[in-house]
């Protein structure tokens, strides 16, 4: 099932031709099927939102979300693309696989970025409720045999089931027709021909009507239009929908410019929601947030360490190992060196801040990222042509490597009086800078576990570490191997890149077979963003990053998520010189979440709870011992009630905090609850605590 039932209206030019279909074209039928889809798609990148600070959401890259409107998000997933000879060659925009640069100034957000030989700039300007104006300009840099750069609109299946569309001022298309792939069609088999096919035609926009959704897009000038239909047997039941800003082939230096303009309007979705908490099954033990604290900017990092430490609640610290400056020259013992007095500096400083968080008592996380050229095979590899990062470490030098490596918490113990709980190579899975393969790291588990357990150190190994949550794999030999668990003490993952609940289950289920915690090492959304810190400041930024958080805690039962950073890298906070910007030190939204995150009292244990309702993510914690209760909840869309169940008769009161693009961990009035439940509302695009109240 595709989803789309649609009715196709073409408001035709006197004496043209309304569309012409190409390709894989078997019928008029086909032809509606596909431009109603498109139709769907473009529907709901055009929905705005009712959050004063942005309405188009717009990732850094130049790819639209949607548009919210009163907090609701209307998918619609564009990108920039590049279409050669057939619809099999496209290159589009994506994530981490440009460099852009992202700004905004007001309502208007701009994306700089480079597509294979073209360079682009798109600017996305709120123009009113529920409307925008997408602006793309295109410049070629070489002569090219391409059909065009274009802005293209993903329909989701799903989301029109009832739409219909209508053409405005639709004539015939003036570029060439183009096939699905470079392959002769009548080669194809018949029952893919009839479910894939094209529709070419020039257009100065569409209007889009479905029960709950309207949409209209306008162009000044006419442009090519090209509907491309998905097909679910081939993993895509999505219409791609793709707008002209230059047709080809483009030659060396020529421009051109396009404006979209955007209307939309629709239902939102306000059902009730419906939480149940189950404190009689209580599950891991949750500590709070941590944070990373690797020393990169010696002029500003301190001060932005010492406001964290002031004013959040962290319970949990990684550190850096400076591998290459304590160990450089593999015939020099660093040990021996460093009890003579001839200690690196850097080295030094990263000592202190272990010792710093251990007179805290704080449990510390120590990684390595960068190691000596003696350690590895070959020259230094950042990242090659293949995409390849980081170099494997010389088996030949594996005894010289595991010394190295205990020898500094032989030396952090002798000198700053510290045991660090944890020991990682940094994102080895990938190779920033050290690859292995999963083998391979079970191998160095047990080589290094036992070393620092002959030298009497309670240091444990962290299995994993890895790059995100997706390359679970890589601890699948350590898992199924018996002689390493003795030297695991905990498991991370990064939330770079997102994830879904289902991989999140896995990590808990791994965690809970080696009885052992389960952290996010690294917690963020975006590895890229230092490149773009503007985005820092989106308010859709802050909601995603939240969201996977709280999700992790309720799938995983992760014990502590540590922020990438609490530093000037990545910060949480702006001012103080950070990215270039001036001014006395303050906290962002995302500062807020984090620190509301983390009122979670001491002692709490993770409570089964779900949800009702899509959008909605939600983790809730016991301290059965206090009797104190807290829930998290993060509302991706719109205001709605919301009843929540399970609570202990105890409980007869809730103190409600929100953060959100407007308040800062603000309390409101606190809710009563009646027989184990409480109503109120979730304020649109929010993240929202409630604790009992004593």
């Amino acid at each position: 099932m595709n989803g789309f039932a649609h009715t196709l209206h073409v408001k035709y030019s006197p004496g043209s031709q309304a569309h012409r279909s190409v390709g894989n074209v078997t019928g008029v039928h086909e032809a509606r099927d596909v431009l109603l889809a498109a139709a769907t798609l473009v529907l709901l990148v055009v929905l705005c939102a009712s959050t004063s600070y942005a309405q188009a959401e717009l990732t850094a890259w130049g790819n639209l979300n949607g548009m919210r409107i009163d907090g609701q998000l209307m998918k619609v997933p564009t990108s920039m693309c590049l279409i050669g000879s057939s619809m099999a060659d496209v290159t589009a925009s994506v994530k981490e696989k440009q460099r852009p640069r992202y700004t905004r100034e007001g309502a208007t957000q701009t994306v700089t970025t480079e597509l294979s030989q073209f360079s682009f700039t798109e600017t996305v300007r709120d123009t009113g409720h529920g409307m925008a104006a997408i602006t793309i300009n295109v410049q070629a840099v070489a002569d090219t045999a391409l059909t065009g750069a274009f802005l293209c609109f993903e329909l989701p299946a799903d989301e029109y089931p009832d739409a219909d569309i209508q053409l405005i001022d639709s004539t015939a298309s003036t570029i060439a027709p183009l096939s699905l792939f470079p392959v002769r069609l009548g080669r194809l088999p018949g029952s893919f021909r009839m479910r894939n096919f094209l529709v070419q035609a020039s257009v100065k926009g569409f209007r889009v009507r479905s029960a709950a959704r309207r949409l209209e897009v306008r162009t000044e000038q006419p442009t090519e239009i090209i509907v491309q239909k998905g097909n679910p047997r081939f993993g895509n039941p999505n219409v791609k929908m793709y707008l002209a800003v230059m047709t080809g082939p483009p030659r060396d230096g020529q421009t051109a410019e396009k404006t979209f303009l955007l209307k939309a309007s629709g239902e939102i979705d306000r059902s009730p929601v419906h939480i149940s908490i189950d404190p009689r099954k209580p599950g891991r033990a949750f500590d709070g947030i941590g944070g990373n604290f690797r020393l990169q900017n010696e002029k500003i990092d301190p001060q932005i360490i010492d406001y964290c430490l002031e004013n959040l609640n962290v319970t949990w610290a990684r550190v850096e190992l400076p591998w290459r400056s304590w160990h450089l020259i593999e015939s020099v013992n660093p040990l021996d060196a460093a009890r003579s007095g001839k200690l690196n500096a850097n080295v030094r400083a990263a000592m202190e801040m272990a010792r710093k968080f251990a007179r805290r008592h704080i449990p510390i996380v120590v990684s390595a990222w960068n190691p000596p050229a003696w350690a590895i095979v070959g020259e230094f590899n950042f990242r090659n042509e293949n995409g390849v990062y980081g170099n494997p470490l010389n088996p030949q030098k594996m005894r010289s490597i595991i010394k190295s490596i205990g020898d500094y918490f032989v030396y952090l113990k002798e000198a700053a009086g510290v045991e660090p709980e944890l020991f990682s190579f940094n994102e080895s899975d990938l190779g920033i800078s050290i690859r292995m393969t999963g083998q391979e790291h079970a191998d160095f588990i047990k080589k290094l576990g036992a070393y620092l357990a002959s030298q009497g150190l309670r240091t444990k190994v962290l299995l994993g570490d890895n790059s995100d949550a997706t390359t679970i794999d890589f601890i699948e030999p350590a898992l199924r191997d018996p002689a390493t668990h003795e030297y695991i003490g905990a498991i991370s993952f990064h939330a770079w890149r997102g994830c879904d609940n289902w991989t999140l289950s896995h990590w808990g289920d791994a965690a809970k077979e080696l009885n052992v915690p389960l952290l996010i090492g690294e917690g963020g959304t975006d590895a890229h963003a230092y490149e773009y810190p503007d985005v820092f400041k989106e308010p859709a930024f802050a909601q995603d990053e939240i969201d996977i958080y709280v999700r992790a805690i309720n799938v995983a039962h992760v014990r502590s998520i540590l922020q990438w950073q609490l530093t000037s890298d990545y910060s949480l906070l702006t001012g103080g010189g950070i990215g270039g910007i001036e001014g006395p030190l303050h906290p962002t939204q995302r500062f807020w979440n984090v620190k509301q995150l983390g009122m979670v009292p001491p002692g709490s244990f993770i409570l089964p709870t779900t949800c009702d309702q899509e959008g909605i993510s939600c983790a809730a914690f016991g301290d059965l011992l206090e009797g104190t209760y807290t829930l998290h909840v993060v509302n991706g869309g719109a205001s709605r009630p919301v009843v929540v169940s399970g609570l202990p008769e105890s409980v007869k009161e809730l103190r409600v905090y929100v953060t959100d693009a407007r308040r800062a961990m603000e309390e409101g009035r606190r809710v009563r609850v009646s027989e184990g439940n409480a109503r109120f509302t979730l304020d649109d695009f929010a993240f929202t605590t409630v604790m009992s109240a004593k």
